[in-house]
C-alpha cells in the first residue's frame, strides 16, 4: 500500500513539473523540426510570412536577437499547417515549439530590395547535428544598389563589420554603400573573381568557360595573395569585436562562395550539405544576370555557378594539404574547437 502511495507522488511531482516547465533560453532541441518551417520575404515591401507544414500543435516566440526572444508571450501558436504573416521590417529570430522538438528560425534570404545574394548562414545543420548559429556570419552580392529601408535592416542586426573581396576597379565603380552600424569596412581585393571582366569572351564554348571557372576557384586557394586574404577573413571571424560580420563580392557566388565554404567547412559541416548551400546562388541570382543571359546565354558558367568550380578548389586543397581541416588550422590559422564553440548552437 505504501508503496502504491509512493508511485502515487512520485508520478505526480513528475508530472506536475513537466507541465510547469518554462523555456528560457532558444535552443535546437529533441527531433529536427526546422524543416517544418519556411520563411518567404518580399525583398521590395520586406513582408515575411512563415509557414508551417504539420500535424502537430505548435508554439511560435520571437525577438529581435536569439538571447532576447520573448518567451511570456506566444506571437502565435496552433495545430496543423499555417501560414502567419510575420513582424516585419525589421530582422527577427523565432522559436518554433513541438511536443517533438524545438528549432530557432530567422529568414535565410535577407529581403534587400537593392540586391540579390543577401543571405544569413545560421541554422545549418552539421556533422554532429548541431547548427550554424543565427545572425552572425551574412554573405551577399555586391552593397552599391542598397535602398534607405536595406540599410536601415542591415544596422538593425547590427552588421559590424564588412569585407569585400571586390578587385579595385570594381570598388571604385560600384563602392559599398554601409549600414550605420557598421564600425569597420575592410577590403581584400581577390581580382580574379570579377565576371563581369570575363563577360567579353562571348567567343569561348562551353568547356573553355567551364576550365577557367575552375581554374579561378583553384587560384582562391593556392595562390598566396588570395589565400592571405582568406586569412585575415577568418581572423576576423575569430575576433568577437568584428560580428555581425558580412563578407561579399559582386555577384556574392565565386569569391564570396569559397568564403562560405570554407566558414561551413570549420564548422563540420557535411559536403553535401556545403554543396546545396554553395548551388544555391543559382536560385538567389536568378533575377540580377536574367536579361543578360538571355542576350548571352553562352555566359551562363561565368553568371551562374557549377558544382564542379567550387569542387576544383576543395580538390586541390585536398591534393595539398590533405584534408580542408587541414588547410584551415595550419594555412588559414583557424583554431576550430574555439570556432565551432563561438558559432554553433
Amino acid at each position: 500500500m505504501m508503496k502504491i502511495v509512493f508511485m502515487i507522488i512520485i508520478t505526480t511531482i513528475v508530472c506536475c513539473s513537466r507541465r510547469n516547465k518554462t523555456i528560457n533560453k532558444a535552443t535546437y532541441e529533441g527531433q529536427d523540426i526546422s524543416g517544418i518551417a519556411q520563411i518567404f520575404v518580399d525583398k521590395d515591401t520586406k513582408n515575411m510570412t512563415l509557414n508551417i507544414t504539420t500535424n502537430e500543435k505548435w508554439t511560435l516566440y520571437t525577438g529581435p536577437s536569439v538571447d532576447s526572444i520573448d518567451f511570456s508571450t506566444p506571437l502565435a501558436q496552433g495545430e496543423g499547417s499555417e501560414t502567419i504573416q510575420l513582424p516585419s521590417p525589421d530582422k527577427k529570430y523565432y522559436q518554433l515549439v513541438t511536443d517533438k522538438g524545438k528549432a530557432i528560425l530567422s529568414e535565410r534570404q535577407l529581403p534587400m530590395a537593392g540586391g540579390y545574394n543577401f543571405r544569413d548562414l545560421g541554422g545549418i545543420k552539421n556533422k554532429d547535428g548541431r547548427f550554424t548559429k543565427w545572425g552572425k556570419i551574412f554573405r551577399s552580392d555586391d552593397l552599391h544598389n542598397l535602398t534607405t529601408a536595406d540599410l536601415d535592416y542591415l544596422a538593425g542586426i547590427p552588421i559590424t563589420s564588412v569585407v569585400d573581396f571586390r578587385g579595385k576597379n570594381e570598388i571604385e565603380a560600384a563602392p559599398d554603400k554601409l549600414p550605420r552600424s557598421t564600425r569597420n569596412s575592410y577590403p581584400q581585393s581577390i581580382d580574379p573573381g570579377n565576371v563581369m571582366s570575363l563577360i567579353g569572351l562571348t567567343d569561348l564554348n562551353t568547356t573553355q568557360m567551364d576550365s577557367i571557372m575552375m581554374q579561378m576557384n583553384t587560384l582562391f586557394v593556392t595562390d598566396s595573395t588570395f589565400v592571405d586574404k582568406y586569412r585575415i577573413f577568418f581572423r576576423l571571424l575569430q575576433d568577437e569585436q568584428e560580428v555581425p560580420l558580412l563578407f561579399h563580392c559582386s555577384a556574392g557566388k565565386d569569391r564570396t562562395g569559397m568564403g562560405a565554404a570554407l566558414i561551413l567547412y570549420a564548422l563540420g559541416v557535411d559536403e553535401t550539405t556545403i554543396m546545396q548551400d554553395y548551388l544555391a546562388s543559382n536560385i538567389y541570382l536568378g533575377n540580377k544576370y536574367a536579361k543578360e543571359l538571355e542576350k548571352n546565354p553562352e555566359l551562363k558558367s561565368v553568371l551562374t555557378v557549377k558544382r564542379e568550380f567550387l569542387q576544383a578548389g576543395i580538390d586541390r586543397i585536398k591534393q595539398d594539404h590533405g584534408s580542408v581541416e587541414n588547410f584551415l588550422e595550419n594555412i588559414l590559422k583557424v583554431d576550430l574547437p574555439k570556432f565551432r564553440e563561438r558559432y554553433l548552437y
